[in-house]
């Protein structure tokens, strides 16, 4: 509760600077290389929010640029960054606040080779092109906001497009890539998935969750002040559990089903006391859908619309199921609505009865009733078994 709390917090307070981990960077892009390896072969990839002498997502494709056959990698800094076109070792670990240089730059690589000669290429080449090739480096004539038009136009002239964009302009990011058209990959708060403008897309079948999990940890300013912070090596790191990758490049991972149990064998041999020994699910009492409270708990023979945890996303086949819609919001059919709102009985019974869950007037919030009390349901996902399906 605690991390999504901090996230929140850091939202609320547009303190975007959140730099994702190398290793988390690795192991989301090695699944994508698995099902394609040429997936960025002869491709240009852009990082509009990113620090080349901080931004690990920079490191890690200026370091995999040969093997991956990148044609030409673009890194871009905003003129509020604490460390823009400042003139730093990559392998410095000096806190971030102490650089004082505001002016954003642009750095373009369409090469990187073994400068120092010592057999393979690694961070010190990389350092030895942004030092001596003073063509890769340059000013930018704006401020670097990647909404601004001299973004806009290396954002046309990409290919994919890379990065951790800042979580409090999630929704322009998202709108600025969709417009373009481009194919991407990008980290975000996972609540994301039910924004008004974000889930049509999911239930679209233009944009999906990552193959991994959202990384754990980041790394963060050493002025952070919020709670969940671990200083290794002089490094700051704060926990977010509740992020997600976002992307419209396709993975193996999003094609393998789902495997179910049915509904008969949920009931009697589920490991959730919510399910087993009970006469069957529950539904709704503003939606025509019962509800599955596990990913793992939803059945194999069940022809209605079922609402399941956000977390579904991460094991969605689309040729398994069809997402319907989602509570939050109230972006569902209204085919599926039972009554345009939650029952004058059903709110009654939450208020006289000391009902659970977050509930105002209005919200679209589903309600089940839990051994009597009326209850609001935290945000659910609407899906359909695609018949055949199993």
């Amino acid at each position: 509760m605690a991390r999504n709390s901090s996230l929140s917090q850091a939202k609320n307070a547009k303190n975007d600077e959140f730099y994702t981990q190398m290793a988390d960077i690795e192991k989301e892009v090695l699944a994508y290389l698995d099902l394609d390896p040429g997936v960025f072969k002869g491709k240009t990839i852009l990082c509009p929010c990113d620090d080349p002498y901080k931004s690990n997502f920079f490191k890690y494709f200026a370091l995999n640029f040969n093997n991956f056959k990148i044609k030409k990698l673009i890194a871009t800094c905003y003129v509020g960054s604490p460390i823009a076109n400042t003139q730093l070792s990559l392998f410095t670990h000096e806190p971030v606040e102490n650089r004082t240089t505001k002016a954003p730059h642009k750095l373009e690589v369409i090469e990187v080779a073994d400068y120092n000669k010592d057999g393979a290429v690694d961070l010190s080449d990389v350092e030895w092109l942004l030092e001596n090739k003073k063509n890769a480096l340059t000013r930018l004539e704006g401020d670097g906001d990647f909404r601004s038009d001299e973004i806009k136009k290396l954002r046309d002239e990409a290919d994919i497009i890379i990065t951790n964009p800042p979580f409090s302009l999630f929704r322009e990011f998202m709108a600025w890539l969709m417009d373009a058209k481009k194919h991407f990959l990008i980290i975000s708060n996972m609540n994301a998935i039910t924004y008004k403008e974000i889930f049509p897309l999911i239930k679209g079948n233009e944009v999906w969750l990552g193959v991994c999990n959202g990384p754990k940890m980041y790394i963060v300013p050493s002025t952070y002040t919020q709670k969940n912070i671990e200083i290794k090596n002089g490094i700051t790191y704060a926990a977010m559990g509740n992020t997600c990758w976002f992307t419209n490049l396709d993975h193996g991972r999003r094609h393998h089903p789902i495997p179910l149990m049915t509904l008969t064998d949920n009931l009697k041999f589920s490991k959730h006391k919510e399910i087993k020994g009970k006469k069957n699910y529950k539904k709704y009492d503003n939606y025509d859908a019962i509800e599955v409270p596990y990913v793992d708990a939803i059945p194999s023979d069940y022809d209605g619309v079922m609402g399941v945890p956000i977390s579904f996303l991460d094991k969605y086949c689309p040729e398994q199921f069809k997402i319907i819609g989602t509570s939050d919001n109230g972006l569902v059919d209204d085919k599926y609505k039972t009554t345009d709102g939650l029952t004058k009985k059903f709110v009654d019974n939450y208020y006289k009865h000391g009902g659970k869950g977050a509930y105002k007037e209005g919200n679209p919030t589903a309600g089940i009733y839990i051994d009597g009390i009326a209850t609001m349901i935290y945000k659910r996902i609407f899906i359909k078994r695609i018949k055949g399906k199993k």
